[in-house]
């Protein structure tokens, strides 16, 4: 029928209903909804508030299940046959289903029922995860079982019962089911022997559960042994007996030490802990023994007797302050690779200076030793003199010691220092060479409190929100001192460090005019991170004392470019040859820096968070401002208040670029053919925008874009084939937009060779008949969280649920369903109304009803009359390519497309016309046959041929039969207009419909111009001057 069909019939639609629940009944959904299927036979269905097992349709392949996750969710009721027919499953997950009322966010009571036969029915069954749910006993368990989780649970006792049978049994965790957060008022009783049965195991994990002593009976197989933070104060030898096969050991939290304590904590009683000399001596194959936070004031040489595997050893938050410039503990421990000492400081007292016991240089394995919060004033070479020849030393943590002076240099007499942390410190500058005197002072000018939460951080370059800047982790000498007060930096700082690869010095107070001369001693340098201080760059030769510099960090320094007059010099990058990475972001660059970059090694460059758009504002003078970066990569302009982007703005970017990020800035259009300015181009990311369609042409034909991200934006609509000419495109992230539907003919033949298309957070239509389904499952693979994460956004009923929440093949169309319902009611009121009516006025029912069907038959030939072809005939000037264009894609769209059942009939000359009549007959055919003649110009000053011969038969159709059917479109308002225009407008202003600059006012021009076309120009003539025509 063509774009002239009209509005589909109630009936039509259920036949797409049927047809489309055909489809899904066939196969095609996915196999375990609302569950999603992942890599490795994994059956994800987290976090989706199910209150039993789903029950998976009979086709989808059970069989192949090897792992189903049904974490957090609210299943209270495990039955026998929940799963039977996971025929292979080897891990199951049933975390967070039903916590026990302290551990609840809301603390609703809650208790878990689990039916004897449901695992029992799952032979094959190896890892089970009952943590936070409130059982109290030991469910009847597979012998197959190698993993068991019963932490944050109500189950406080285990005897030989609880696990009989479980022989593969290696791992046990029975976490935290009586500490503060899920109170018991008693301990965790586990029976003497009760786990003496599980000969294979070698995990077992009681935390947090009170115990006052280690469980008598455990299996000698055991090689992990964690009882930390319960309330063992006393250990001795037969604690840990026939225990010889431990690995690793943490005791740790027993007897805390309260003032660092970051939850309740019981303070440990005067005397405590006691730990007989021999505890340890028997666990030759000890590699793990962690002693943190049990109020440890001093070290028995005795415990590490025997112990010459040790390779880890925790000794943090303790009051080991003394002892660690004294201790002899450490001369047997010839194998220990990690030593943490960290806050093993004096309470109110900070030291001038430490100095680190001669048994640590005895620990000539050792690669990581942590000292920090000891509080100590002062760093020189006597401090780690005992540490100068440990050839395997290779990361040193000083961090949050306060230290305001520290000797820098004394990291060169350490060749295999990897990594040195001195953040959060107070380091203002380069310090004199000083002796320790080894005195303890009382911090009487300040006290000092640490803070109760963990302090403890990785290393510099860890991953973050600067993601274009290279990690440290791989290079051979990496110095953090960020986080002090450096104001200045001087080059006496770094004496004797030539080797150090990456300095971090963010987050101070450096606030000089770098010159090229601070860094001098640092030939090797290559990662430079200055982050969040006060830089000046106003000299050219800043950092060009650094050769080998590839990645430099001068982020957040954005004071000296907000003072108003002071002129910035960008020129120095030219002048760093092996320069790869340069980050300048949120800086607020707006004004008076250099009028471009130039760097020939540059690849990477952080541009976001300036003002980009006030410096192309001014004319030329910084459009070329990236085009001397030759060899640039990635370049990130998020975050720079960008309205529009404009081709010349891409065409001055350079050509090698294959990363472009626009992220939250304020484009509301964007002119997709420009992306051929840029031939390399492979992921451009405008999340975070304005966008509100993707109307304006298409991906450019040849692009090599392979990654497009849009979500974020308020797209509502997508033209066709909006995405097919982009062949390479594989990665496209729709989410978070205004999309009613995914439409397949938005990709062409792309669809398939997609593998990312991400169209979550969107609000789309689920009405009945909606073709995105069908087509979402035919790319099923490619569109992450289908079952449960792409969600409807109307009709109300099923907002927010899954696009597969409701069964299409009982899916009613709402609009028939308020028909049906009209029809229904019309009935009972008619069946009601007749009796009564016949019953008290009979005989004038009758009159009235002949007296209708003599009246009807003129009626009837009148509305044959009335009754035309087409709703509007259409008249344009062909000759202007833009208003024919608009003519076709815009108005014929509108109004015969999108209208649904509203859609009107329109008579188009090349659409509609009969070929072989004269051009006048079919002209007078077409405004005679239609209610409305819609004459759509450009301009109204000069209009002639066809436009001139339609509006005069117009006219001469006013005249004979006395009807007004002229409607005007203006496509240019702001074009001079003839009189006759004006004076329609005072006479008939709802007939003249000018077309809106602004995108937000299109919905209200549709809306008018569908009420012109649809009713009587009779009813829109202004009263104040004239009625408007009258019938005969």
């Amino acid at each position: 029928m063509g774009p002239c069909r009209g509005a589909l019939h109630p009936l039509s639609l259920l036949v797409q209903a049927a047809a489309l629940a055909l489809a899904l009944a066939q196969g095609t959904l996915p196999a375990f909804l609302p569950c999603e299927l992942q890599p490795h036979g994994l059956v994800n269905c987290n976090w989706l508030f199910l209150k039993s097992v789903p029950r998976f349709s009979a086709a989808a392949p059970r069989g192949n299940v090897t792992s189903l996750s049904l974490y957090s969710n609210r299943i209270h009721h495990l039955h026998d046959y929940d799963f039977v027919h996971f025929v292979h499953l080897r891990r199951l997950n049933l975390k967070w289903n039903c916590p026990p009322a302290s551990l609840s966010p809301m603390h609703f009571p809650c208790h878990m029922t689990i039916e004897p036969n449901t695992f029992l029915a799952v032979p094959t069954l190896e890892d089970l995860n009952l943590s936070y749910n409130s059982i109290t006993t030991v469910p009847a368990l597979p012998s197959s079982l190698v993993s068991l989780s019963l932490s944050r649970t109500n189950i406080l006792v285990l005897d030989p019962a609880t696990l009989a049978g479980l022989y593969a049994l290696r791992f046990l965790f029975l976490d935290g089911n009586c500490y503060y957060k899920n109170p018991c008022q008693q301990a965790l009783q586990v029976a003497p022997g009760a786990l003496l049965g599980l000969g294979n195991l070698t995990h077992l994990s009681l935390k947090y559960n009170n115990l006052t002593v280690v469980p008598r009976g455990l299996p000698p197989s055991l090689e992990y042994l964690l009882l930390s933070y319960n309330h063992i104060i006393t250990l001795a030898p037969e604690d840990l007996a026939n225990l010889t096969a431990l690995r690793v050991l943490d005791v740790g939290g027993n007897c805390r030490r309260c003032d660092h304590a970051r939850n309740p904590c019981r303070e440990c009683p005067k005397g405590f802990p006691q730990l007989h000399p021999n505890t340890f001596g028997h666990l030759s194959h000890l590699e793990g023994l962690v002693l943190r936070d049990s109020s440890l004031y001093s070290l028995d040489p005795r415990w590490f007797h025997g112990l010459g595997n040790l390779m880890v050893l925790d000794l943090s938050e303790n009051f080991l302050y003394d002892c660690i410039t004294k201790t002899k503990a450490f001369y047997g421990l010839a194998r220990l690779r990690r030593l943490n000492l960290s806050f093993n400081y004096h309470k109110k007292v900070s030291f001038a200076h430490l100095h680190l016991a001669s048994s640590f240089g005895s620990l000539l394995s050792l690669q990581e030793l942590d000292i920090h919060g000891i509080f100590f004033r002062s760093l020189s070479k006597t401090t780690l003199q005992s540490l100068a020849h440990l050839p395997m030393l290779q990361r040193l943590h000083l961090q949050l010691n306060f230290i305001s002076q520290a000797q820098l240099s004394i990291f060169g007499a350490f060749p295999g220092l990897r990594y040195v942390d001195l953040s959060d410190n107070r380091i203002s500058g380069a310090a004199e060479p000083a002796a320790a005197t080894g005195e303890v002072e009382a911090d009487c000018g300040e006290r000092v409190w640490p803070q109760s939460r963990d302090l403890a951080l990785g290393p510099l370059g860890t991953p973050g929100s600067e993601a274009f800047m290279p990690s440290c982790r791989t290079l051979n000498f990496t110095l953090d001192l960020s986080r002090n007060n450096l104001v200045t930096v001087q080059p006496e700082m770094f004496v004797r460090l030539a080797r150090l690869q990456c300095l971090g010095l963010s987050h101070n107070s450096i606030s000089q005019a770098v010159n090229g001369s601070q860094f001098v001693p640092l030939s090797n340098l290559r990662v430079l991170d200055l982050s969040h201080n006060k830089l000046d760059l106003y000299h050219g030769r800043s950092f060009t004392e650094l050769p080998r510099l590839e990645a430099l960090d001068l982020s957040y320094n954005s004071q000296p470019f907000s003072m108003r007059g002071v002129g910035h010099n960008l020129s120095f990058v030219a002048q760093l040859p092996a320069l790869r990475y340069l980050s300048l972001a949120h800086n607020g660059i707006h004004s008076r820096v250099s009028q471009q970059l130039r760097s020939a090694s540059l690849r990477a460059l952080d541009f976001s968070g300036n003002t980009l758009s006030q410096m192309w504002a001014e004319g030329d003078l910084y459009l070329r401002f990236f085009q001397g970066l030759r060899s640039l990569v990635q370049l990130d302009l998020s975050q720079n208040r960008l309205h529009t982007l404009l081709p010349r703005n891409l065409d001055n970017l350079p050509k090698s670029l294959r990363l472009l990020r626009l992220r939250d800035n304020y484009l509301a259009f964007f002119n997709w053919s420009s992306l051929a300015l840029l031939p390399k181009l492979e992921a451009l990311d405008l999340a975070g925008n304005q966008l509100k369609a993707l109307s304006n042409g298409s991906l450019p034909n040849g692009t090599q874009l392979q990654r497009l991200d849009l979500s974020g934006n308020s797209i509502g609509f997508v033209v066709p084939s909006f995405f097919a000419l982009a062949v390479r495109l594989r990665e496209l992230n729709l989410s978070a937009n205004a999309l009613k539907t995914v439409e397949p003919s938005w990709f062409g033949s792309l669809a398939g060779a997609l593998k990312v298309l991400d169209v979550t957070a969107n609000p789309l239509h689920c009405a009945c008949g909606a073709t995105f389904v069908d087509f979402l499952l035919e790319v099923q693979a490619a569109v992450p969280g289908l079952p449960s994460r792409v969600k409807c956004g109307s009709p109300g009923q099923l907002q927010g649920r899954s696009i597969f929440a409701q069964d299409l093949r009982l899916c009613l169309d709402e609009a028939l369903s308020w028909v049906c319902f009209s029809l229904s009611l019309l009935a009972v009121a008619l069946s009601l109304a007749v009796p009564m009516l016949h019953q008290l006025c009979g005989w004038d029912l009758w009159y009235c009803f002949h007296l209708c069907l003599a009246w009807l038959p003129r009626r009837g030939r009148r509305r044959g009359v009335d009754a035309l072809a087409y709703d509007a005939f259409v008249v344009f000037d062909k000759a202007q390519s833009s208003v024919a264009d608009w003519v076709y894609n815009e108005l014929r769209v509108q109004l015969e497309e999108r209208r649904g059942r509203r859609a009107l009939r329109l008579c188009l000359e090349e659409r509609d016309w009969v070929p072989g009549k004269t051009l006048f007959e079919n002209l007078w055919a077409s405004v005679y046959s239609s209610r409305k003649t819609l004459f759509v110009l450009a301009r109204t000053d000069r209009v002639s041929g066809l436009l001139r011969a339609s509006f005069l038969l117009a006219q001469q159709r006013l005249l004979e039969d006395r009807k007004d059917v002229v409607v005007l479109v203006i496509l240019c308002p702001d074009a001079h207009r003839s009189r006759y225009v004006r004076l329609r407008q005072r006479l008939c202003r709802q007939s003249v419909l000018l077309w809106p600059h602004q995108p937000s006012g299109q919905r209200s021009f549709w809306a008018q111009l569908g009420t012109a076309l649809t009713r009587d120009n009779r009813h829109f003539y202004n009263q104040n001057f004239c009625r408007g025509p009258t019938t005969a």
